[in-house]
């Protein structure tokens, strides 16, 4: 296992929405229970369970609505077919920025640098965290010489200015780092949403 990219998500509505923070959404969907459909990648993707994190978390019932892709869950959500989507930000973000779409946070724990403007999630819900990412695997008997230079080449690129600049353009950061610090943040990922995934509702 060796260095990884992460993705931020942030939730998003249609500038149509009557809220405009996550606590205004949060009030608003209690109020309205039964109203509040989320559109995602898949029943099980990430923005799948994105959205049951924020739902065990806040209380809020929200109905997922599985989509082949990002953009037609966008292309819903802006027609407001669905009512938020926790999409992630290199699909979303030139949609936000358009103001097409309205970011009510990032899902990481801190802002992302590439909507510094935005909220983290963890600013309103303590402990809230939901990223996607991205790392490079090998088979089980690889040699340990072979894991050791495809992880320092990795690193090294990972590194590159141009490289960490064109991510975060995308809304994504470079997370480079040894293989147990990798093996280790697995391991913790597993922990977490095994735990929301037996808590959704079939």
């Amino acid at each position: 296992m060796l260095p990884l990219k992460v993705l931020h998500f942030s939730i998003e509505i249609a500038p149509s929405f009557p809220a405009r923070t996550v606590l205004e959404f949060i009030d608003y969907a209690k109020g309205n229970p039964g109203k509040i459909n989320f559109a995602s990648t898949g029943v099980g993707s990430p923005a799948h369970l994105c959205g049951e994190l924020f739902s065990m978390m806040t209380g809020v019932k929200m109905v997922n609505v599985p989509y082949r892709g990002d953009i037609p869950a966008i292309t819903d959500l802006i027609a407001g077919q669905v009512q938020v989507l926790f999409g992630t930000l290199p699909s979303s973000i030139e949609y936000v920025k358009a103001g097409n779409l309205r970011a009510l946070a990032v899902t990481s724990m801190a802002r992302s640098p590439a909507l510094p403007d935005i909220p983290a999630m963890g600013e309103f819900l303590a402990g809230f965290e939901a990223i996607g990412w991205f790392g490079v695997c090998a088979p089980k008997n690889t040699p340990a010489g072979i894991i050791e230079m495809l992880n320092r080449d990795i690193n090294a690129a990972l590194s590159d200015p141009e490289i960490k600049a064109r991510f975060a353009d995308l809304g994504a950061v470079v997370f480079p780092g040894s293989t147990a610090e990798f093996v280790k943040h697995v391991a913790a990922y597993i922990e977490k949403w095994v735990k929301v995934i037996l808590n959704i509702e079939h």
